[in-house]
């Protein structure tokens, strides 16, 4: 389980109470006003703290391009992507998914179209949801996978946790559709390999570690 971000500096304190935010919640931009509460910090995503849920890094290669959270007897995949400025990457990301999993469907989610239904897996299938946000300058993709898809309080559970998740994206030049980096948190002891199966639209699945 990572642990959790200190709470920001009194000056960027100040700054955030000054410029209350515009929407009731999230995902949220770094560099937009948002509210200010104890997060993991793990550089390109910060998440907000469950106790209940166990948050995992997945990686591809030596990079760490995902975060899978754990709860009860269901996973929620998060995975940030660089978009141009000039739209957004949600209609190009679903027609993708789709393309691999022909059982999903669309229909209306709280953040707008969402794909639900089963995909394939090893053993057999799983309910699956796809959300999308577009954000400023980047793409949030969360996937719930197992039960969690189709109980209303555990995907809540979910949904809560990604309208709390703040993006930060940097300044720095990155292809459209590239990973948005992720990093352990400083405080890491040890990582330990999961050898479940992790789920992702993608061909590749990542590996998961987890800081105990």
């Amino acid at each position: 389980m990572f642990r959790r971000r200190r709470r920001e500096q009194p000056e960027t304190v100040a700054e955030q109470e000054s410029q209350a935010p515009t929407r009731e919640s999230g995902p949220w931009d770094a560099d937009e006003p948002h509210p200010d509460t104890d997060r993991i910090d793990l550089g390109g995503l910060r998440l907000p703290h469950n106790p209940d849920f166990d948050v995992r890094l997945a990686s591809l290669g030596d990079q760490h391009v995902g975060v899978v959270v754990l709860y009860e007897d269901s996973s929620l995949q998060l995975q940030a992507l660089a978009a141009p400025r000039s739209g957004g990457l949600w209609d190009d990301v679903r027609t993708k998914i789709v393309a691999q999993a022909k059982t999903l469907e669309e229909r209306e989610g709280p953040f707008g179209v969402e794909l639900a239904g089963e995909v394939a897996m090893e053993g057999g299938s799983r309910a699956a949801r796809y959300i999308g946000i577009d954000g400023p300058r980047w793409f949030l993709l969360a996937a719930i996978t197992g039960p969690g898809a189709l109980d209303e309080r555990v995907s809540g559970a979910f949904l809560d946790f990604v309208k709390d998740v703040v993006v930060v994206r940097g300044g720095e030049p990155m292809a459209r559709e590239e990973p948005i980096t992720l990093s352990r948190p400083h405080e890491r002891q040890a990582v330990e390999q999961d050898e479940r199966p992790a789920f992702s639209p993608f061909k590749r699945g990542p590996e998961i570690s987890e800081t105990r």
